[in-house]
């Protein structure tokens, strides 16, 4: 079993950068990390403002100045899980990447110190790699149960 330790190149879409468009309350976003940085509030004027963010680079750095609701640090996991299998179930080229990806260990490696959603120095808890990883997981047992469906219809 292989390792990915960073999501640029071929890997690119493993990113939250990745431009495919995904729904967060009703609202399409262009990038999964505008809708998770938008998640972190509920003023919508401000979750408009990021999601009118001209890159996921700005949403980030937007979502660092906006009202954070009390509850989201305990919600963040789940939200990005919830955005991750859409960006996934959406899109199928984006699945079909997914699942070429076999058994790999994904790890969001990085330089800039994120080290709860990937890896920096090969330290981090990888949250983001993590989910990945349970997200390509259930679209292989749904797959296989739609198989045995299939099979047996």
């Amino acid at each position: 079993m292989g390792t990915v330790r960073a999501f640029v190149g071929q890997y690119a879409f493993l990113s939250n950068f990745y431009r495919a468009p995904v729904v967060l309350d009703g609202v399409e976003y262009p990038t999964v990390e505008h809708a998770y940085q938008a998640a972190k509030t509920g003023d919508p004027k401000e979750r408009e403002w990021v999601r009118s963010a001209p890159s996921p680079g700005e949403a980030k750095r937007r979502g660092r100045r906006v009202h954070k609701r009390p509850d989201f640090d305990g919600q963040r996991l789940s939200i990005m899980a919830e955005l991750l299998v859409q960006k996934f179930n959406r899109y199928w080229n984006l699945r079909a990447a997914l699942l070429s990806t076999g058994d790999e260990w994904l790890v969001e490696g990085n330089t800039w110190g994120d080290r709860y959603w990937g890896q920096c120095k090969g330290e981090g808890a990888n949250h983001l790699g993590e989910l990945l990883m349970m997200t390509r997981q259930a679209i292989k047992e749904a797959q296989s149960k739609k198989e045995q469906n299939d099979d047996q219809g």
